[in-house]
């Protein structure tokens, strides 16, 4: 399960989501600005930023196309 933990009107945020939809990956958005134990968690991994992404085996914070480029490897891999 992929998670990302966004904040609204959040540029990198929304570049994000749009480069995971474009390479369909599966993903649960989380509004840090809703969810207080959310965002407690986001601060304990040691981000100041959004979006912060987590994976079953990565976190990281910020657009990262290389690491959405990865999952999508990842996700053809399991298919076939």
């Amino acid at each position: 399960m992929i998670v990302v933990y966004s904040m609204p009107a959040c540029i990198q945020c929304t570049a994000t989501t749009r480069e995971m939809d474009r390479r369909g990956i599966s993903y649960s958005v989380i509004d840090l600005t809703k969810d207080e134990a959310a965002f407690a968690k986001v601060r304990a991994m040691g981000y100041m930023q959004a979006p912060v992404v987590e994976t079953e085996n990565d976190h990281w914070s910020g657009f990262r196309p290389d690491k959405i480029g990865a999952l999508a490897s990842e996700k053809v891999e399991e298919f076939a």
